[in-house]
């Protein structure tokens, strides 16, 4: 259950990323990164890794991004 909560978690992490994509939106990436976090965390209590991975990945790209911008751009 909790694996399944942290995938949904992810997917509004990942809608929710696709916005602040845009050239000078990177900034929204501020807001995204920690609900990324919070279906990380929960993804690792649970007993299977899919909605951990997910949300790590997102954490990456998301973290990159925001990195090519400058932290602010």
């Amino acid at each position: 259950m909790l694996n399944l909560l942290s995938i949904l978690i992810g997917l509004v992490a990942l809608v929710l990323g696709i916005v602040p994509f845009l050239p000078f939106l990177a900034w929204g990436y501020w807001f995204v990164i920690p609900i990324a976090v919070v279906g990380a965390a929960i993804g690792a209590l649970s007993s299977r890794n899919g909605g951990r991975n997910l949300n790590l990945i997102l954490i990456v790209i998301f973290g990159l991004r925001l990195m090519l911008g400058g932290g602010i751009i």
